[in-house]
C-alpha cells in the first residue's frame, strides 16, 4: 500500500505558475505509476498526467507544454509544475497512484487504487 498528501495548491493569476508536491509513504514507491488528476465544481475528476516506473510522461491535450510531472524515488515524491496557468486550471489536484506494470497512460482514474486528500488550486484572471 502507498498513503499520499499533497501540498502546494494556493491562489494565483493567470499566467503564473503554481508547483504542487505528493509525498508517498511506503516501501514501493519506485515501482508505482504516479498520476495527477484534477475536479472543477460541477465537473468530472479528469487526469491531468502521470509517470510510470521507468519515467515514461503521459498529459491530457489541455496541459501539454504547460505541465510537467516528474518523480524522486529517493524523496518518494511527485512534482506537478504547473506554468501558464489559466482560469480553466482552477480544481482541487488529486495525486493517485497505482501498482499495475502495464500501465500505458490510459486516463481512466478507476486504475488509481491510491488516492490522496486533494489541494485546491484557484486560478484569477
Amino acid at each position: 500500500q502507498v498513503q499520499l498528501v499533497e501540498s502546494g495548491g494556493g491562489l494565483v493569476q493567470a499566467g503564473n505558475s503554481l508547483r504542487l508536491s505528493c509525498a508517498a509513504s511506503g516501501r514501493t514507491f519506485s515501482s508505482y505509476v504516479v498520476g495527477w488528476f484534477r475536479q472543477a465544481p460541477g465537473k468530472e475528476r479528469e487526469f491531468v498526467a502521470a509517470i510510470n516506473r521507468n519515467g515514461i510522461l503521459y498529459y491530457a491535450d489541455s496541459v501539454k507544454g504547460r505541465f510537467t510531472i516528474s518523480r524522486d524515488n529517493a524523496k518518494s515524491t511527485v512534482t506537478l509544475q504547473m506554468n501558464s496557468l489559466k482560469p480553466e486550471d482552477t480544481a482541487v489536484y488529486y495525486c493517485a497512484a497505482t501498482g499495475r506494470i502495464d500501465y500505458s497512460g490510459n486516463t481512466d482514474r478507476r486504475l488509481f487504487a491510491y488516492w490522496g486528500q486533494g489541494t485546491q488550486v484557484t486560478v484569477s484572471s
